[in-house]
């Protein structure tokens, strides 16, 4: 049925129901399963609004994506939890849906399993949530959980 599960997964409720979900179908089809933590290039207005003290990094990229890191490997210590071996986890930088769409058409996931609520923000209120870019953006069937 399923080879390839592909779980965007950013530390939300949301996203820790899609990889149990995500988990629970991979191991009835015996499919790899992988993560993707997608985090946000950070604008110059967010830089010029950020204070660096002398003891920290200077550039926050450097500093979300160790945060994003952190999120991917706890994302993969979850889904070694819900009996998955070996899952993969990965961490990139851009736009959440297109990153993840991209991502899904380049590593061959034949579907994406995604929370309906991230952490979200301001401009996802405004705009549309993720997971609703993502399914219309998608050339792989998505599962919204």
């Amino acid at each position: 049925m399923f080879n390839s599960i592909l779980v965007p997964f950013d530390g939300s409720q949301g996203a820790e129901a899609a990889l149990a979900k995500a988990s629970e179908l991979a191991q009835l089809c015996g499919a790899k399963l992988t993560l993707l933590t997608v985090y946000r290039h950070h604008s110059l207005l967010e830089a010029s609004m950020h204070v660096v003290r002398s003891d920290a990094p200077d550039d926050l990229d450097d500093i979300m994506r160790g945060h994003a890191k952190q999120v991917a490997e706890r994302g993969k210590s979850l889904a070694e939890k819900n009996g998955i071996q070996k899952p993969r986890a990965f961490v990139k930088a851009g736009p959440v849906a297109r990153t993840i769409t991209k991502f899904a058409g380049e590593h061959e996931n034949d579907l994406i399993v995604i929370g309906s609520r991230g952490l979200g923000s301001l401009e996802g209120a405004l705009l549309g949530s993720v997971s609703h870019k993502v399914t219309s953006m998608a050339e792989t069937p998505v599962l919204i959980v």
